[in-house]
């Protein structure tokens, strides 16, 4: 189904009508599904698995002395780079395209989002815009919801929204929501390098932690902290928000789905944990719409803004926040 997109006075939709618009596509349209190769699920089991592999090594190896303030920084800086990469770039940028910026930054963070080894640019974009379509409906591609009531279908949902819905086929012609990166030359070539900047995400650390105090088992405590243990942090972060915050937490806003505040998450995950806010006013660029609600990814933004390297930043009125309160959640 070609989806409705604004009209403009040129008549011609801009880049961020048309990202408004994939991700409301008709709801209740069917989503088929492509069987998943072996290769697929391999791929999809070794990076699940392996960083869980890297924690258990760098615990042993702290347990004998093997831990150094480096590889706290390491760990810190490459989770600030590639989680930012995720939630500014990944999300708020190329997904719900909340602002705009040059080429050169919008290179950066999907370079830095590649880091997090959470796919390409436009894999990334086209699932994220299939959940907000079918946010919480059976075709959600990564829903706690719809498996079952009680603590059983509690406990099956967390696992499918977490982790388990990546072992599931994809939904087929995810392309047709990423139609505004056809001519888009950064992402194209960013994504085609995905394997490129993923394995610098990994080397980079490695050398810095060997070079550190000139030695291997210095490189590999910079490869289990900067990389591997990192990596399995950002994932479980990134992952939780289709978890945790679909289950538990406020919803002082309308929405067509069970999407939740979850204060913790909104902190550890860069903003991204005010998840009501999100699914209320998608193309927000800022998350944490209460002064209370810490949004470390539209502060960043913000200085963007104001260093030039943001423009036309996407934030709701007040008088748009009012009319999708609850009345609950209403004075």
């Amino acid at each position: 189904m070609t989806p409705e997109i604004p009209a403009t006075p040129s008549a011609i939709p801009t880049l961020a009508q048309t990202a408004d618009a994939l991700c409301e596509l008709d709801r209740d349209a069917d989503v088929e599904t492509v069987t998943m190769s072996t290769g697929e699920r391999v791929a999809t089991f070794a990076a699940v698995v392996l960083p869980v592999v890297g924690l258990v090594a760098a615990m042993i190896l702290a347990w004998g002395g093997g831990f150094r303030m480096i590889d706290l920084g390491l760990f810190l800086a490459f989770y600030l780079i590639s989680g930012l990469g995720i939630t500014i770039g990944y999300h708020r940028l190329f997904t719900h395209r909340s602002f705009e910026a040059p080429a050169w930054v919008r290179w950066m963070w999907a370079v830095a989002g590649s880091m997090a080894a959470e796919g390409s640019v436009i894999d990334w974009v086209g699932m994220h815009r299939c959940h907000h379509q079918h946010s919480d409906d059976h075709h959600d591609p990564h829903s706690p919801h719809q498996h079952g009531s009680g603590l059983k279908g509690l406990v099956r949902g967390f696992w499918h929204a977490h982790t388990g819905w990546m072992f599931k086929p994809d939904p087929v012609n995810l392309e047709r929501y990423v139609v505004d990166f056809k001519d888009d030359k950064v992402v194209q070539a960013v994504s085609r390098q995905f394997g490129l900047w993923f394995l610098a995400g990994l080397i980079i650390p490695t050398v810095i932690g060997g070079l550190w105090d000139m030695s291997w088992k210095g490189a590999l405590l910079g490869f289990l902290w900067g990389g591997a243990v990192r990596v399995l942090w950002v994932h479980h972060v990134t992952w939780s928000i289709n978890s945790v915050c679909h289950i538990w937490g406020a919803r002082p806003y309308k929405s067509h789905d069970e999407s939740r505040n979850n204060v913790v998450m909104g902190v550890l995950a860069f903003g991204e944990g005010w998840h009501n806010n999100h699914h209320a006013f998608p193309a927000s660029a800022r998350h944490g719409l209460a002064w209370w609600q810490f949004d470390s990814s539209y502060l960043i933004i913000r200085l963007m803004e104001k260093l030039g390297m943001a423009s036309k930043v996407r934030v709701p009125d007040a008088v748009r926040m009012q009319a999708k309160l609850r009345e609950s959640s209403k004075a």
